[in-house]
């Protein structure tokens, strides 16, 4: 019997995934990878190791996560090795913890493997610090898909009221509401959010605007996208000019 790593495999640029993350890939006897990992990373591979893409794109699954569930228990009574490769960190958003509840309940041996979170890292590559003294001293980060029917919780939006740095993964569909929640609950129309297709990846775009203009600007990029709003996002307008 096997032991599956839950692996994230960073934001996107191949040069951000992390040394141990690196040696799993190498030493891996099967790879279970998503939609958002760069499958550069899959050349690292060793002689005879199985990729098995299940990417999950907006209304369309390639597994089920039940599926892919079961799939990572029989690989693991198969294989020595088992990397389970997630984009970004395996459990922000990327459902590593029920992966894990799945594989411990039935006795198959697992381990978290840190990524480098997108929340983070891919505001930071497009010059917005997500925390900036005068600017934020705090941040969130949220879902930016609501599905209470399916399980997932309903954001409560009157908690968006206080400045601080949000930052939306998986919302680019939700865009629209997004901004009309915000500015319900308070947000001015001139409110900065910014939004990022591709980040860390070399056809990276970026739109900078305000809820009452974004929608219009950037619905039609690419995924995936990461939505930030805040005003730490006035700071990459100036770090764009003295660069």
């Amino acid at each position: 019997m096997g032991k599956v790593y839950l692996t994230g495999a960073g934001p996107g640029d191949a040069e951000l995934l992390t040394r141990k993350a690196f040696r799993l890939i190498q030493e891996a006897d099967v790879i279970i990878y998503d939609r958002l990992v760069n499958t550069d990373l899959l050349k690292d591979t060793k002689s005879g190791c199985e990729c098995i893409y299940v990417g999950k794109e907006n209304k369309h699954h390639i597994l089920p996560q039940d599926e892919i569930n079961h799939l990572l228990y029989t690989k693991a009574l198969e294989y020595a090795c088992v990397v389970r490769l997630k984009g970004g960190d395996a459990v922000v958003f990327g459902r590593g913890g029920e992966e894990a509840l799945f594989l411990a309940s039935r006795g198959i041996a697992f381990e978290f493997v840190p990524g480098v979170t997108s929340a983070i890292a891919v505001p930071e590559m497009a010059n917005i610090p997500i925390t900036h003294r005068g600017k934020a001293v705090s941040f969130r980060v949220v879902t930016g898909y609501e599905a209470p029917e399916k399980g997932y919780a309903q954001l409560d939006w009157q908690s968006f009221i206080q400045d601080e740095t949000i930052i939306f993964l998986m919302g680019l569909h939700q865009l629209k509401t997004i901004c009309t929640q915000l500015m319900a609950v308070g947000k001015s129309k001139d409110y900065p959010i910014a939004v990022i297709s591709r980040g860390t990846l070399e056809d990276e775009k970026v739109v900078v605007s305000t809820l009452g203009k974004i929608y219009e600007q950037a619905k039609d990029l690419p995924t995936p996208a990461l939505i930030v709003v805040g005003e730490v996002v006035t700071i990459r307008e100036i770090l764009m000019g003295g660069s």
